[in-house]
């Protein structure tokens, strides 16, 4: 399997397995990147960073000013590197569910809805008013979208038939050589009687 358009290209599509899969490497590399983000900043420093994680959270509070103030300066490598991790599983994250849109028969504009929605709501909804009904709304049509996106990636079978996407990633692929015709077809030798006929030689039948 091509391993860089699996993870990292918008075009063609996947089906189910390959997009929980993808999940599981996500949270793999999550825990991989943590632990060795830990021991490089306990091997240069005394004294550890409090937490380190990856996410739309850790990618967002890059652009908040308080957060710096709460920190020391020694700590923005960490930062960055949550930052950049954040975004590389994200990309991760899209790239695999818009694949898993087209296996549906769905275009990439399906993911703001499904995917963008229900990710950035935590985010969003930090910046409305708690007494508003608006509020509310927002709040239901991202749990709605949540499910949906969940059952419409997660669950659901994908197109049978080759779709504008490109072709069933569950077809069965023909393995059998291609028929050389030079190789396996001959033509009789002239001989006093009937014209020449073309057969298939032996061995070939």
């Amino acid at each position: 399997m091509d391993w860089v358009w699996y993870l990292f290209s918008f075009k063609g599509r996947i089906n189910r397995a390959k997009l929980w899969l993808a999940g599981l490497i996500i949270i793999c590399w999550m825990i991989f990147l943590a632990m060795l983000m830990s021991g490089l900043a306990f091997l240069l420093s005394s004294n550890g960073p409090r937490d380190i994680g990856f996410g739309i959270d850790y990618l967002f509070r890059i652009f908040d000013p308080a957060f710096y103030q709460s920190r020391p300066l020694a700590e923005l490598p960490v930062l960055l590197f949550e930052a950049a991790g954040s975004v590389l599983f994200l990309w991760v994250y899209f790239a695999t569910a818009v694949k898993r849109l087209h296996d549906r028969d769905k275009s990439a504009w399906w993911a703001i809805p499904l995917v963008a929605i229900p990710s950035f709501y935590n985010q969003l909804g930090g910046w409305l008013p708690d007494d508003s009904y608006f509020v509310l709304v927002i709040s239901v049509l991202a749990l709605v979208f949540c499910i949906w996106g969940f059952i419409e990636l997660y669950c659901l079978k994908g197109s049978r038939k080759t779709n504008r996407f490109g072709a069933n990633p569950l077809a069965p692929t023909d393995t059998r050589p291609r028929w050389e015709q030079r190789s396996e077809v001959e033509m009789v030798p002239h001989k006093a009687g009937p014209p020449p006929v073309w057969r298939v030689k032996p061995g070939y039948e």
